[in-house]
């Protein structure tokens, strides 16, 4: 069908969660090309640990900006939440109030996933030597090693966007993926908490995911949600 009004797909799509979307797919496709000329954007935007050389105070904004390189699926996962329902909450909430949200919840997540490494080295941080010996005979200086840890991606702010559309409509139907079974927003929201505070505790082998950052982004969702219902700006949430 044509469309009379001119525009396209993007143009049913709200302002900020079009602009989040495109912004996440550009940085994704940049991640992939500038390497070819020497630019490693993964290196200077991800997320680092406090310590290592290349940690700078901006990334816990750019971080959620970057996406695996490896594969689509991470960024296209994140974006097609940010899509389902982050357009919803920005309905809701009007541009600004949804922008302010995803930010926070990043940015929280991202602090979140900071306290997690500071427990997982602490004794590595507390121990005098300044060489590290990571196995295969390599050896690096704590400094070059705290730079192993880099972290990337929305994740932390879908998880605030998750929780936020599961407090507005708590009972509107969701499905799980070739699971044909609609479960109700309140619970799904329940499901996947769990889900990642089970895997954040247990720290299974080969597991890069970052489920606490995942969680960080949730309480900080709650956080501001409730913070603006003690302000009086509460309209759309139920309980």
């Amino acid at each position: 069908m044509i469309n009379q009004n001119g525009g396209g797909f993007l143009s049913g799509i709200p302002v900020v969660t079009k602009n989040l979307i495109i912004i996440n797919v550009l940085m994704w496709v940049a991640s992939l090309v500038l390497p070819r000329v020497g630019i490693d954007l993964t290196s200077w935007l991800g997320l680092h640990f406090p310590g290592a050389k290349d940690f700078y105070a901006f990334q816990f904004i750019t971080y959620m900006f970057m996406h695996d390189t490896h594969s689509f699926a991470h960024v296209f996962f994140n974006m097609f939440a940010v899509y389902m329902f982050g357009r919803v909450l920005e309905q809701v909430w009007g541009p600004k109030r949804f922008l302010i949200f995803y930010m926070v919840t990043g940015i929280g997540a991202g602090l979140v996933q900071e306290l997690t490494w500071m427990y997982d080295l602490r004794d590595v941080m507390a121990a005098p030597q300044e060489l590290i010996n990571i196995g295969g005979g390599q050896i690096l200086e704590k400094a070059d090693f705290y730079n192993l840890f880099v972290t990337v991606g929305a994740s932390g702010a879908v998880f605030g966007i998750l929780l936020a559309f599961g407090m507005l409509f708590p009972n509107v139907p969701l499905y799980l993926m070739f699971v044909p079974i609609p479960i109700k927003a309140k619970y799904f929201v329940i499901f996947y908490g769990l889900a990642e505070l089970t895997l954040g505790v247990a720290n299974f082998s080969g597991d890069s995911v970052a489920h606490f950052a995942h969680l960080g982004g949730m309480l900080f969702g709650f956080f501001m949600i409730q913070y603006w219902r003690k302000k009086g700006v509460n309209n759309g949430f139920y309980f």
